[in-house]
């Protein structure tokens, strides 16, 4: 069963964070979706795949890296409005 989220992971990210962490993680689990910094203080990512790799999306991104944690997430259910072709992207 698939499953899409939208999250929203709050402090201080970096393009570079995202490429080097959240990308790498979504290709891990063989999600797809997309990744942006909204501004300082947020960044949204939206995933879509097979409904245990999402939760382990989350429980990896919950414990962050020696880089970065976030310091809160938000997440909420997410009704898939676009074709992500089975990749995942990082929007900069």
């Amino acid at each position: 069963m698939n499953k899409c989220l939208r999250i929203t992971a709050f402090g201080d990210c970096t393009v570079e964070i995202l490429d080097s962490f959240v990308h790498k993680l979504a290709q891990k689990y063989e999600l797809e979706g997309t990744a942006s910094i909204v501004d300082n203080t947020h960044t949204v990512i939206t995933v879509c795949g097979e409904k245990a790799m999402v939760d382990s999306f989350i429980d990896a991104l919950h414990k962050g890296t020696g880089q970065w944690a976030p310091d809160d997430i938000e997440i909420e259910p997410f009704l898939k409005d676009k074709d992500y072709r089975g990749v995942f992207r990082v929007i900069k």
